[in-house]
């Protein structure tokens, strides 16, 4: 399984609507790429911005190349996504994930 690590800052102002953008628009988009394995969006307080990190799993390289292009390394940052957000990387991360571990759902 493949990690695809991406960051991308907002002001506190518009951190709900990128959190809002990513729960919908991004989320229906991922669902219907071949090889999607789940994601997580952390988010982080940082003086006077909200840093995110969003880190998608996908099965293999080909999959991750079925969302991001032919050039797997750059961010796939939509327009929406653009507006909120004051900055961002330009360039992704990929980690072959080695250890999965699931916690019990039951608290």
């Amino acid at each position: 399984m493949i990690a695809r690590t991406w960051r991308g800052w907002t002001s506190t102002a518009t951190a709900d609507d990128y959190q809002r953008h990513y729960e919908t628009e991004v989320a229906e988009h991922l669902r219907q790429v071949p090889g999607f394995r789940g994601a997580r969006l952390l988010r982080r307080q940082v003086g006077d911005e909200v840093m995110f990190t969003s880190i998608t799993f996908f099965t293999s390289t080909n999959d991750v190349r079925a969302f991001a292009g032919e050039d797997p390394g750059q961010a796939v940052v939509e327009e929406t996504a653009r507006r909120a957000l004051t900055r961002w990387d330009e360039r992704v991360t990929h980690h072959e994930v080695s250890v999965d571990l699931h916690g019990d759902d039951q608290q």
